[in-house]
């Protein structure tokens, strides 16, 4: 039976019982849904979780790129977008990784430097235990999404933020 991995994975956390925590995974599905188009079927793979762990580093095999995603705290913009190092810090344990630390892992684990990553960072404001994500992140979840659906197509994405 072959396994063949998808080139492209997405892996966003956060808690969606959490208000605007919930972004992460609210994105991860709304992908989930676009990954099944004809282009992408086979080349994207989205994975959900509370938070980073060691083991996430497994999901990192045979990528070509990685994207990271989660909420973000004092953003000035919608989203954010960045790439990513791998880079010790935070230590290394069973709970709660930086996407650095996931990646250094994986470099620790495979001696070889992890495929290309970015963390896409949504503007988040409200994290009330049983709360709904805050209409705002919701806005901003949407430009976020536009963003990321360029990023799998792999195409160069400009996108005018509405502040």
């Amino acid at each position: 039976m072959s396994t063949k991995v998808a080139p492209l994975l997405v892996l966003a956390w956060g808690n969606p019982s959490r208000g605007d925590d919930a972004l992460g995974p609210l994105l991860a599905e709304r992908l989930l849904a676009h990954a099944g188009a004809p282009s992408l079927v086979g080349r994207v793979e989205v994975l959900t979780d509370f938070q980073l762990q060691v083991e996430h580093a497994l999901d990192l095999v045979g990528r070509e790129r990685i994207l990271f995603v989660d909420a973000a705290l004092d953003l000035a913009e919608p989203f954010t977008v960045r790439p990513l190092q791998a880079a010790r810090g935070g230590g290394i344990g069973s709970h709660a990784l930086a996407p650095e630390a996931v990646l250094q892992v994986y470099e620790d684990l495979h001696g070889q430097p992890a495929p290309p990553a970015t963390l896409l960072g949504i503007r988040a404001k409200a994290f009330g235990l049983g709360t709904a994500p805050s209409a705002d992140a919701l806005a901003d979840l949407e430009q976020a999404i536009a963003w990321a659906r360029g990023w799998l197509a792999g195409e160069p994405v400009t996108v005018e933020l509405l502040t």
